[in-house]
């Protein structure tokens, strides 16, 4: 039998090359990048970059990570990352971009809406790195202040489909129109994101209902 950490490694590396390759070679080559401008890319090196830099993100932290290891993971020189990157801050952005966001379904009811966006979150965070990633660049913000600065909007914009369900849920008078969203969008997310980061078990995409009835149970005693 395979030593844990082995078997640990090898599920990492099966979720990225997954999680890659549902990228389309247009969307790569279309993407707004941090890149320095240089030589013409090369796909395979490019998508070997950003691999090996989302699975040392999940294996080794952030503050750990380094240009060299990165090249040495995607089996390229530090010039051709530099070339692209000027420092591995973009790199872990662009990078974090490849992975899954949230969907902002609008079937015309909170909780069928709510309970879509959550199933696909829950499913992404067990088929992808997402939640190694996301504590991984989570727990370093504290303590990196360009890290901070450079994820805040990034973090926002992935928030904002769940802030788009709770706005149109207002707009058809599902919740009161002096909601707080964000401390609403905090509510319904709160319990899986502790389910999933804190107690470390895992969560079963048929469960997610009770999870929202409660929280819509809350929401419901949320003012500005």
């Amino acid at each position: 039998m395979l030593p844990t950490e082995s078997i640990y490694t090898m599920e990492i590396k099966r979720m990225l090359k997954a999680t890659l390759q549902s990228n389309s070679r247009n969307k790569a080559k279309s993407r707004k990048s941090h890149a320095a401008p240089g030589r013409p890319r090369s796909d395979d090196a490019h998508r070997a970059i950003l691999s090996a830099t989302l699975e040392l993100l999940a294996d080794i932290g952030y503050e750990r990570l380094t240009i060299s290891g990165v090249a040495t993971k995607a089996g390229v020189g530090k010039a051709t990352i530099y070339r692209r990157w000027p420092s591995k801050l973009p790199l872990v952005m662009d990078a974090f971009e490849e992975l899954p966001t949230l969907k902002s379904p609008d079937t015309g009811s909170l909780i069928d809406d709510l309970e879509e966006l959550l199933k696909d979150f829950v499913h992404s965070l067990n088929s992808t790195p997402l939640a190694l990633v996301l504590a991984a660049i989570g727990g370093e913000r504290a303590h990196d202040a360009a890290l901070a600065k450079r994820m805040a909007p990034v973090f926002k914009a992935r928030r904002q489909p769940l802030m788009d369900v709770l706005e149109r849920s207002v707009a058809r008078n599902e919740l009161p129109p002096d909601l707080n969203l964000d401390a609403a969008a905090d509510v319904v997310m709160g319990p899986i994101v502790n389910r999933i980061f804190f107690t470390g078990n895992n969560l079963d995409e048929n469960h997610i209902r009770p999870f929202i009835e409660a929280a819509l149970f809350g929401i419901n005693r949320l003012r500005k």
